[in-house]
C-alpha cells in the first residue's frame, strides 16, 4: 500500500518543479501584454468620453452616422476590390491573426476615405479565419457596411454570369474586367478604372511562397499586374512585400491623389527605405522576423478587435499597418 503513495509522492515533485528560464520569460511577457491591453483599452474609453463631453460642450449636433464618416462628403470610385482568402491552410495561426488585423484596417481605410471603393468583397472565406473573425466583436464583420462575403472562390464572380441570358460571352467579359495584384507579375498596373475588379491575394506568409498569387491567376485565366513601384521609388529594392491594407491604401491614395509617387510615399512604411539604405546586405522586408515581432501582432490584433468594435459602434478607430502578406 505504501508503494503507490510514494509514486504519487514522486509525481507530485515533478508536477511542481519550477518553471525554466524561458517558460518564466514567456510567461512574464504574457502577462505584461495583457497589462498593456488594459491600459490601452482604459485610454481609449477616456478619450470617447472626453470626446462626447466635448462635443456637448460644443453642442454638436451632427448626426452619429455623419461624424463616424468623417464628417466630409465621399465620392465613390466605381471599381470593386476582392480580398482573396483562399490561403487559410497555408498559414500558422500567427499569421492568421495577422491577417484578420489587416482586414479591419482595410475595411477602416475604405470606410474613412473620401474617394472610397464602392465595395469590398472577401472570397474563400473559411477555416481559422472565418472562426477568428466570427469571434471579434460576436461576428462584427458581418455588420461593415458595403462589404460582401462569400464562402465560394472569386470565380464566382464570372462563373455566376454563365447562367443569365448572356452565356457564356457575358461570362467572358466579367472575366476580362478582373485584374490580380501580385508583386511577381511582369505586367505594370498604370492606373486603376472604373468598371473594374482588383483582387488582393489574402494571405500573411513571411515571404514563403513564391509566384502563389501569379500562378493562381493563371490558373483562373485572369489578368495580373503589379504596383508601379520599382519606376517611382528607387531606394526601394527589395521584393516589394506589403501588408493587405497597405495595397489596398496605396489604391485608396491613387484614386484621390492620380499619383502613384505620392500614394507610395503616403503608405509604405519610411522603415522598409531606412533598412536598405543603411543596411544594403539586409535580408529582404518579410524575410525575416523581428524580435519584438510577437508583441507587434498581439498590439495589431487588439487593436483590430477595436478597430472592428468601433466600426459600428459608438468610438472613432486608427488606421494601423498589420503582419507581412505574401505575393
Amino acid at each position: 500500500m505504501e508503494q503507490p503513495v510514494i509514486a504519487q509522492a514522486e509525481e507530485i515533485s515533478i508536477t511542481s518543479q519550477p518553471l525554466s528560464k524561458k517558460a518564466q520569460k514567456r510567461a512574464a511577457k504574457a502577462a505584461r501584454l495583457q497589462e498593456q491591453k488594459a491600459e490601452r483599452r482604459a485610454r481609449e474609453k477616456e478619450a470617447k468620453k472626453r470626446k462626447r463631453r466635448e462635443r456637448a460642450e460644443a453642442g454638436d449636433a451632427e448626426p452619429r452616422k455623419r461624424r463616424k464618416m468623417g464628417g466630409f462628403d465621399q465620392t465613390s470610385f466605381a471599381a470593386q476590390v476582392v480580398i482573396d482568402l483562399g490561403f487559410d491552410d497555408m498559414m500558422t495561426d500567427k499569421e492568421v491573426t495577422s491577417l484578420t488585423s489587416q482586414l479591419a484596417y482595410t475595411y477602416s481605410a475604405n470606410r474613412r476615405s473620401s474617394t472610397p471603393f464602392t465595395s469590398l468583397l472577401f472570397t474563400s472565406l473559411n477555416g481559422r479565419t472565418k472562426a477568428r473573425l466570427d469571434a471579434i466583436n460576436d461576428a462584427g464583420y458581418k455588420r461593415w457596411t458595403n462589404t460582401k462575403w462569400w464562402e465560394e472562390g472569386y470565380d464566382r464572380i464570372w462563373t455566376s454570369k454563365s447562367d443569365s441570358c448572356g452565356g457564356d460571352e457575358d461570362m467572358d467579359a466579367h472575366r476580362a474586367s478582373v485584374v490580380y495584384l501580385t508583386a511577381d507579375s511582369e505586367e505594370e498596373l498604370i492606373e486603376l478604372k472604373e468598371g473594374e475588379i482588383y483582387v488582393i491575394g489574402g494571405i500573411c506568409d513571411h515571404n514563403r511562397y513564391k509566384n502563389l498569387c501569379l500562378d493562381k491567376a493563371k490558373t483562373s485565366s485572369i489578368r495580373h499586374a503589379r504596383l508601379p513601384i520599382g519606376r517611382y521609388i528607387a531606394s526601394l529594392t527589395t521584393r516589394k512585400v506589403l501588408t493587405v491594407n497597405q495595397v489596398f491604401e496605396i489604391l485608396l491614395k491613387w484614386v484621390e491623389t492620380r499619383d502613384w509617387e505620392q500614394a507610395f510615399w503616403s503608405i509604405i512604411p519610411q522603415r522598409k527605405f531606412q533598412n536598405k539604405l543603411t543596411n544594403p546586405n539586409a535580408p529582404p522586408e518579410g524575410e525575416h522576423v523581428g524580435e519584438g515581432e510577437d508583441q507587434e501582432d498581439q498590439e495589431d490584433a487588439d487593436e483590430a478587435e477595436l478597430v472592428a468594435s468601433n466600426e459600428n459602434g459608438d468610438g472613432e478607430e486608427d488606421d494601423q499597418d498589420g503582419g507581412v502578406s505574401g505575393s
